[in-house]
This record gives C-alpha cells, sequence and structure tokens, in this order.
C-alpha cells in the first residue's frame, strides 16, 4: 500500500500599482517564490501587458483592475479574489503617486489632496477591503511601500541614513513627505490592531529605485529595491511587526528612524 501527500497550496499575493517599476519587480520576485500574485494595475491594457510578459517567464502572475482611489473597483477586486483564491496571504500597497516635488509654501492644497487619495487613502481602502481574506490566512502578511522621505527624524536631522541625499540636503518637499509619514503612521495603527492575530504589518521603503516619478534616477536597481519588499512579506511566524525597513545594496536592509 502506497500513501500520497499533497503539496501545499502557493501563497497568494496581491501588489498595487504591480504594472510598472518597483511594484512590477516585487510582483516577480514574489511569483518567484511560488506564490501566486494578483497584479494590481488601474489601466487594463498595461496591466495584461505586464501579466503577460510574466507568465511567459513561467510565473502564475495575474492582472485584476485595481484602482486604489476608486472603492468599488477596489470592493469588486476582493469579490473576485475571494472567489478565485478564496484567501489572502500577503497584501502589498505599492500603488502611489509622487510628484509634484515643490516647496511647501509653494505647494498647492488640491495637490496634497491628490497625493494622500493615492498614498494614504489608497491604502486604507484596500486594507480594509482585503482583511476579510487576509483572515483566512494563516499567515497573513502586509506590506505598505514607504519611503525615507517619511521619516520625521531624518527630516529634523536633515540627514538621510540611506545615503541617497547628501548631507543637509534632506528633501523639503511637502505632499510626498506627509503622505510617506502617514504611511508609516497607519502601519503602525493596523500592525497593534491586527498583532494578537498574527498579521504582521510593516513600512518598507524600496530605497531610491529609478521610476517614471523620479526621470529613472536611484541608486539601486528595481531589483535591489524589491529585495526588503518581499523579505517582510515572506515573514515566517513570529516575525516582526510595527517595523520601518528600507532596502540597500547588501542586500541586508536597514531599519529606520520613525
Amino acid at each position: 500500500m502506497t500513501s500520497s501527500t499533497s503539496s501545499p497550496s502557493p501563497r497568494i499575493a496581491l501588489v498595487t500599482g504591480a504594472n510598472k517599476g518597483v511594484g512590477r519587480t516585487i510582483a516577480q520576485q514574489l511569483a518567484e517564490l511560488g506564490m501566486t500574485v494578483w497584479l494590481g494595475a488601474r489601466d487594463p491594457e498595461r496591466g495584461k501587458q505586464a501579466e503577460s510578459e510574466l507568465r511567459d517567464l513561467g510565473l502564475d502572475v495575474r492582472f485584476i483592475r485595481l484602482d486604489v482611489t476608486d472603492e468599488a473597483t477596489v470592493a469588486r477586486a476582493a469579490e473576485h479574489i475571494g472567489r478565485e483564491s478564496g484567501r489572502l496571504d500577503v497584501l502589498v500597497n505599492n500603488a502611489g503617486i509622487s510628484r509634484p516635488w515643490d516647496l511647501p509654501s509653494e505647494t498647492a492644497v488640491e495637490d496634497v489632496q491628490d497625493t494622500f487619495d493615492t498614498n494614504v487613502f489608497g491604502y486604507i481602502r484596500v486594507t480594509n477591503a482585503m482583511l476579510p481574506l487576509l483572515r483566512r490566512s494563516d499567515a497573513g502578511r502586509i506590506v505598505n511601500i514607504s519611503s525615507v522621505i517619511g521619516s520625521l527624524t531624518a527630516a529634523a536631522e536633515n540627514h538621510d541614513p540611506t545615503g541617497a541625499f547628501p548631507d543637509g540636503q534632506f528633501p523639503v518637499i511637502l505632499s510626498h513627505s506627509m503622505s510617506k509619514a502617514a504611511v508609516n503612521s497607519l502601519t503602525v495603527m493596523y500592525a497593534n490592531e491586527l498583532r494578537a492575530e498574527g498579521i504582521l504589518v510593516n513600512a518598507v521603503s524600496p530605497n531610491w529605485v529609478p521610476t517614471d516619478a523620479n526621470g529613472h534616477s536611484g541608486i539601486l536597481t528595481p531589483e535591489q529595491g524589491a529585495r526588503m519588499p518581499v523579505r517582510m512579506a515572506a515573514l515566517p511566524d513570529g516575525g516582526p511587526t510595527g517595523t520601518f525597513t528600507c532596502s540597500d545594496a547588501t542586500g541586508d536592509g536597514l531599519t529606520l528612524p520613525w
């Protein structure tokens, strides 16, 4: 008599804003770990193109339309993932905007509102919609993509611990910095709410990587920048929660000050 064992089902991940840039690289690296990855994008054409290219690499990546500023598409995405996958193990809140990079005295209130709608309220919309699915997982993980420019300590000291900006030249910009400081705050709040349930919630900066938003400048490649978000998405049970870390060139990562 022979016995057989079934292989464990792959972990299920959702990455928002994943049709390009570091979001796409995070989606690719999670899929390379064997996860089934829902590739969230608001533009169907770009999302399907990214899905096709990653599936050509043999990866289980599935496009899903998701505009983090649109409550209806977020709800439909949660319903679809629940119907198709049954649960969600990993949520990476990556979708964001970062322009204009204006001085505080030159920043229009409307620009701050638009930035917060995507970078902060978008994270909350998606997290709250996906929490019922994450609670079905035995290893729920939430990664909120942040930035060193959201660090109040670094800004007050005019010192960038990542080395992306020279000493004394910490960026003096309003909307993006405020939004990432808010992301750090909401990360801690969700971490405190969910820690008893074993859902780990962490803020992670990919560091300064080339994207459309920064004119394709940077000190790390997208592959290097994705390392820490992916590591935090794949944390074992008992891993850290409520932390703020950053990718670096060594692969070890950095702990950033709040």
